[in-house]
């Protein structure tokens, strides 16, 4: 993809922040949203840039081979920003643990790390790691996790189906997988618990909050004095967390006007908004 083409549709202004945490692409899945992706980063810029794990979906490239260009070219765009002085670090997660044979490796430009402690402008330290260390059933259960995933994906070949419904009617882009998750009881338990025992790792710390992804839930709340986020993904919610120049953070969602690219078409360039995400402020 040429530079000319990354140019901002309309000239709107990219907006610049401290840091930006992503994870979850899923890179090499047929449901991952690269094209929403690299619309994202055409229009956000940071001076760090934090993979939160699952940017590469190892799990589904070993299944079936799956890479078309834009695949490519959300790698080639995080590289550019690399190359333009943003630093650039990778946290492994389970999909793409094939990364953590590599801690401390750079590989052009991208820092490999298990984990690390971010310093926010405002002084506040936060743990930041994928989080399936905590998932009983990743950890414990391999053939019930793979097993899960393939149910999720079913959800996304629906999601699939539902979203060229909706573009034809004019409507935006809705996740049927999300919600579904969201009306299951054990889901809805699941996330609770996760998000309460990867906050308690985060007190063993002694730091001020966590940073983390994998259950694709995303949202800022305080847990008993504690701050968890979740940075959410990039097949169901699109989702990124960025932190300011002050050290605030701040839940932003993809959000785009009149036209939603299909995932399996050529990219258009599209102008999009970003809008925070409410999110209750104590659990």
């Amino acid at each position: 993809m040429s530079e000319e083409a990354e140019i901002p549709a309309d000239n709107v202004e990219a907006r610049r922040f401290r840091t930006i945490f992503l994870s979850d692409i899923h890179l090499g899945s047929k449901a991952a949203k690269a094209d929403f992706l690299l619309d994202f980063l055409r229009y956000h810029d940071a001076e760090t840039i934090i993979l939160v794990g699952d940017i590469v979906d190892g799990w589904r490239l070993k299944r079936s081979w799956h890479w078309p260009q834009n695949c490519n070219d959300v790698v080639q765009k995080l590289l550019r920003k690399g190359r333009k002085g943003a630093r650039i670090v990778y946290i492994p997660g389970n999909h793409d643990s094939f990364m953590r044979d590599y801690p401390g490796v750079h590989f052009g430009g991208i820092e490999v790390e298990m984990n690390i402690i971010h310093e926010a402008a405002d002084g506040k330290r936060y743990l930041v790691l994928h989080g399936d260390e905590f998932d009983v059933v990743v950890r414990n259960a391999k053939f019930i996790a793979h097993l899960g995933d393939w149910a999720y994906d079913m959800a996304m070949l629906l999601n699939v189906w539902i979203a060229k419904v909706r573009r034809a009617l004019g409507l935006p882009y809705w996740s049927f997988s999300a919600w579904a998750k969201q009306q299951v009881k054990r889901a809805v338990n699941f996330i609770g618990e996760f998000q309460n025992v990867v906050a308690e790792e985060a007190r063993r710390h002694h730091v001020d909050g966590v940073i983390c992804g994998h259950i694709h839930h995303a949202i800022i709340v305080d847990i008993g004095g504690t701050t968890y986020i979740n940075t959410g993904d990039w097949v169901e919610s699109c989702t990124a967390i960025v932190e300011h120049f002050d050290g605030s953070m701040e839940l932003i969602r993809w959000h785009n006007i009149g036209h939603v690219t299909p995932t399996d078409g050529p990219l258009v360039p599209i102008r999009l908004l970003t809008a925070p995400i409410k999110e209750p402020q104590a659990a």
